[in-house]
């Protein structure tokens, strides 16, 4: 005679045992979906905790951080604040200048936050008058992942070169979020004395629309029947090229020229910050991640896109 079993007993853990099988045919179907799954899985030591922002930069020139503070910040942010969505506010004030820094819910949807806000600062009349217009940037989250340091016994222009050909391939194998410090663009500086331009008659606007017509070139179109464009001009960018831009034709037929009323030079690209590995000038490249990027899977392809320089 089969006794019946009570109703307590009839669970899911009374079947495993009464199972011969059933428990290891689970084990078996959830090792093969773990096995199945884990090429899918990101790895990462923390969880991403990502806050979606909106920035607000007012410039206010000659005004004090207090103004600025009562003339900008104070006017935008309870604006800002109403947003829906928006939870939070930092706002920053400078001489001469606001940031205001709007947080919006998690998962918020920050095209219609950053439209919102275009939006509410469209509506704004009362910024003081020698303020410029807002602008408007979307923030975007990013993660560090690694640092690759370039340095050697050689020069920056050339540590420069090398660098940016990492980067090229960096962005050829999929990681594009790469920033580039220890260097800055070239830029050429042309300094004129008052006495120069009074003793040559020539105004500060007559040298910058002269040179500013010379140091580039115009779009003139394209060839019809064939892949060509036209462009109309020469850029003259180096330092000799600049030297010989002719100013004004005089009477006498003779040539005013840049080098005859002003001093032309150029600042090298490590004028700003200039980073060293013992005696070594380096530059260094900061390599981030998005929200959806897998850290241990970008430094792997940055360590073997390095190893392959090498």
């Amino acid at each position: 005679m089969v006794r019946d079993l009570p109703k307590t007993a009839g669970g899911v853990l009374s079947y495993f045992t009464r199972h011969k099988t059933a428990a290891n045919l689970l084990l078996v179907i959830l090792i093969v979906a773990g096995l199945f799954s884990m090429p899918r899985m990101r790895a990462q030591f923390f969880p991403d905790v990502i806050v979606d922002n909106v920035l607000v930069s007012v410039k206010w020139l000659g005004a004090g951080a207090e103004d600025v503070d009562e003339g900008i910040v104070q006017v935008l942010e309870p604006l800002l604040l109403g947003i829906e969505g928006a939870n939070n506010a930092k706002s920053v004030s400078f001489e001469g200048r606001a940031y205001i820094t709007l947080e919006f819910e998690p998962d918020w949807d920050m095209a219609r936050g950053t439209a919102d806000v275009e939006t509410v600062i469209e509506q704004v009349s009362t910024l003081p008058e020698d303020a410029e217009d807002p602008k408007i940037k979307r923030g975007s989250w990013a993660d560090r992942v690694t640092d690759v340091i370039v340095t050697g016994p050689v020069g920056v222009e050339q540590l420069a070169l090398y660098s940016d050909e990492l980067v090229l391939r960096l962005f050829s194998a999929g990681v594009t979020r790469t920033t580039i410090t220890g260097l800055a663009a070239p830029e050429t500086v042309i300094e004129i004395s008052v006495s120069s331009m009074v003793a040559n008659n020539i105004s500060m606007q007559e040298v910058a629309s002269a040179i500013e017509a010379e140091v580039r070139v115009d779009p003139a179109g394209d060839v019809d029947g064939a892949n060509t464009r036209v462009r109309t001009g020469i850029a003259k960018r180096t330092l000799v090229e600049i030297n010989e831009i002719v100013l004004r034709t005089n009477p006498d037929g003779s040539k005013l020229r840049v080098r005859d009323v002003a001093n032309v030079r150029v600042k090298g690209i490590d004028r700003e910050r200039a980073y060293f590995v013992d005696d070594n000038p380096a530059i260094a490249i900061r390599v981030d991640r998005s929200a959806q990027g897998d850290a241990i899977e970008i430094q792997g392809i940055v360590q073997k896109t390095v190893d392959s320089l090498t």
